[in-house]
């Protein structure tokens, strides 16, 4: 049983790295994705210019679904049901310091989970 639910989380990240190729392909501006993982299965997604400035609009999707949730179709989202939060950085990543600013710009100073 536990074999499968990995197998599960791996599939979503491997559609998550479709997601972000096809993000940046349309953001020439991105460093990075910003990806915010919620509670419910969905996702947010958006570019991030080396300024820490959107340089995309934000993505929501769920895996192996039509659209997103009812849940977040009514909050959209809401910070409260975020369960991980990162940035995808792009080759050649920026330096650590630079990642430190535009992440601490972004996401905050919460601890990711």
């Amino acid at each position: 049983m536990k074999k499968k639910q990995s197998t599960k989380k791996l599939m979503a990240e491997k559609r998550e790295l479709a997601m972000i190729e096809g993000i940046l392909e349309g953001s020439p501006d991105g460093i990075g994705v910003v990806v915010v993982r919620l509670d419910c299965g969905c996702r947010k997604m958006a570019a991030v210019t080396e300024n820490g400035e959107p340089a995309s609009k934000i993505i929501m999707y769920r895996d192996m679904a039509e659209s997103i949730c009812d849940k977040c179709k009514e909050d959209n989202g809401a910070f409260m049901r975020v369960t991980e939060s990162f940035i995808h950085w792009v080759e050649p990543l920026p330096s650590e310091e630079q990642q430190n600013i535009i992440s601490e710009k972004v996401l905050g100073t919460q601890t990711s989970h």
